[in-house]
């Protein structure tokens, strides 16, 4: 013996899909969803930019404090962007104590600072 079904349960499932379907693309699209991924993602970058700022004027004060500083921030400046945060980075003013080695965000944003002082 054959069960027939109500005749209103595949048009309900096919709505409840598309509903669902519809809900998600809202949500993601406009609601501001996110994954979990995407969240620690953000978060890291965030902490990472947090981290950096904080420790943009240590880089700097231990760049000025050097003897030759004039003349070292004179050929900072003359120097491409690039090149740049390779001599702060080579001079070690970026590889906070603790470190091995230095930190390539806070290199590129301590020249940044450097290059924008008057000399």
């Amino acid at each position: 013996m054959k069960m027939r079904q109500p005749n209103w349960l595949k048009p309900g499932i096919w709505g409840a899909v598309i509903g669902a379907v519809g809900i998600m693309i809202v949500g993601f699209s406009w609601l501001g969803w996110t994954l979990g991924s995407t969240a620690d993602r953000v978060a890291q970058q965030r902490t990472t930019l947090a981290v950096t700022s904080a420790l943009t004027p240590i880089c700097v004060q231990s760049f000025l404090k050097q003897v030759d500083a004039t003349k070292q921030l004179t050929g900072l400046k003359e120097a491409h962007p690039w090149q740049q945060t390779e001599l702060v980075e080579k001079g070690g003013w970026a590889t906070m104590p603790g470190s091995a080695a230095p930190s390539e965000g806070l290199a590129s944003a301590c020249a940044e600072a450097l290059v924008k002082r008057k000399v």
